[in-house]
């Protein structure tokens, strides 16, 4: 009689049905993708994960096809990647599921740089097969406005898919000349749907945004290809600190002309001429040339700055240099103040041409380029403003310029993306008086600004240390 070990069968048993179960979930995957989920001849209702990962799906099937190579700008999403990079490693492995696509909220955002895509017209008929409807936001390409023609033509700014009510945000970047990447602001029309998404809780499109161009990595996220910014939290950086503020040309061509009536008749009178001489033009060339080598200096160092005094002025009043001014004017916080910044600036080839105050209290710098000097002025913060300080070297006189506290934003000036302060108008206001906005060729940096205020004196014994002319 034979004799069964009875291990081994044991064994064959399990293994038989191990591969029966696997094949079943084979098919029954096989089944799931092709008509959705069933049982027992009725239609299961997904959760909302799941409706969202089906929704996420669909989109990235669909920018394949139109060859949309976006990539995810999602701050949930990469907000997850940046903190589990032990569970994303997991994903790679295990079975697919919707974790870093689908957040708690109903809105996903990728962006698209739009160099590298052709419009095609056909993509919306193709995302209506998918079931999706698409609202796509257009306004002016501010590459092609300019104090002399102020038309623009309309670029698309951002697309919105919406299905089953989810929406994926696609927010198109542009080019710019200071090499960076920029986004409009999100307006809807008057004759568009305002229920459309929830426009409130979009992470984008609140305000122009402006970029360095990321370096991306192609990534597989819960099963799927998607390309993401490889410094992830120096891209969330980033975005924290995105806003960009346009140059107002409009306002800087009635700067230089005005409108007036002449026995019923417009006439179109040059208020405050631009100065087109060739000292002029060659000055700015000058600022220009230094305003860029102070900025690449600066971010080398990375310590942030920003357009401060006249410079900030020349940019929000017309959009330029004012050729008058005969120098640069930068500002930077105190917190950021780095002691090698004198010896990176006299490296490439800009001596020092004074230093005014210490590092505690009212410190100043300048430097000599080629006939432009480069001022720059270091603030301090208080309960309730900021402050630059100032030193007569022949007295010893203090002086302190009060500002309202502000923020900062991005902006570009002369083919540059530099910062600006946010609340500009509070800025120069503060800087220049309420009259700002006429221009004032005789000016006493010691009495002229209405925020300057007597600050004391340096002790004697200290002026070697916080007067130093060269």
């Amino acid at each position: 009689m034979l004799r069964f070990n009875k291990t081994a069968v044991l064994a064959l048993l399990i293994a038989t049905s191990s591969v029966f179960l696997l094949f079943q979930l084979y098919h029954y995957r096989q089944h799931v993708s092709q008509n959705g989920p069933h049982m027992f001849g009725r239609t299961v209702h997904l959760s909302g994960k799941d409706t969202q990962w089906q929704v996420v799906k669909k989109f990235m099937g669909l920018v394949h096809k139109y060859n949309m190579p976006v990539f995810l700008v999602d701050t949930a999403s990469l907000g997850l990647l940046s903190q589990d990079s032990m569970l994303l490693r997991d994903s790679l492995v295990k079975e697919p599921h919707c974790t870093f696509l689908c957040t708690n909220r109903d809105v996903l955002t990728f962006a698209l740089l739009n160099n590298l895509w052709k419009y095609d017209a056909g993509l919306v008929a193709a995302a209506e097969e998918k079931g999706f409807e698409l609202l796509e936001v257009r306004g002016k390409d501010p590459r092609l406005v300019s104090m002399d023609d102020l038309s623009g033509n309309e670029i698309p700014l951002h697309f919105l898919f919406r299905l089953q009510g989810y929406v994926v945000h696609v927010v198109v970047l542009y080019e710019r000349s200071g090499n960076y990447l920029w986004h409009g602001v999100l307006r809807l029309k008057p004759n568009m749907d305002r229920k459309f998404a929830p426009f409130r809780r979009l992470d984008y499109g609140h305000n122009a945004g402006a970029y360095d161009r990321p370096e991306l990595v192609l990534t597989t996220l819960d099963g799927l290809d998607v390309r993401i910014p490889r410094n992830i939290s120096g891209f969330l950086t980033e975005y924290s600190q995105a806003r960009f503020l346009e140059c107002r040309y409009r306002d800087a061509r009635s700067f230089f002309q005005s409108t007036t009536s002449n026995q019923g008749c417009s006439l179109l009178d040059q208020l405050y001429p631009d100065d087109t001489s060739p000292e002029a033009m060659n000055f700015r060339m000058k600022a220009k040339a230094l305003l860029h080598l102070a900025a690449r200096i600066l971010t080398e160092l990375r310590v942030p700055f920003w357009l401060s005094s006249g410079t900030c002025l020349g940019w929000f009043r017309q959009c330029g240099i004012i050729p008058y001014s005969k120098d640069v004017d930068l500002g930077i916080w105190i917190k950021d103040y780095r002691h090698d910044i004198s010896q990176a600036f006299q490296k490439a080839g800009l001596p020092l041409k004074h230093k005014f105050g210490k590092v505690e209290d009212s410190l100043e710098l300048s430097f000599q380029g080629l006939d432009v000097k480069l001022d720059i002025f270091f603030f301090y913060e208080e309960t309730d403003v900021v402050w630059n300080g100032g030193t007569q070297a022949k007295s010893g006189k203090k002086f302190k310029y009060v500002f309202p506290k502000f923020t900062l934003c991005w902006t570009e000036l002369m083919d540059l993306k530099v910062r600006v302060p946010c609340e500009t108008v509070d800025y120069v206001s503060a800087n220049y008086g309420p009259t700002w906005n006429t221009p004032v060729k005789t000016w006493d940096w010691k009495s002229s600004p209405p925020n300057v205020q007597d600050n004391g004196v340096w002790p004697v014994r200290e002026w070697d240390e916080v007067i130093q002319v060269y």
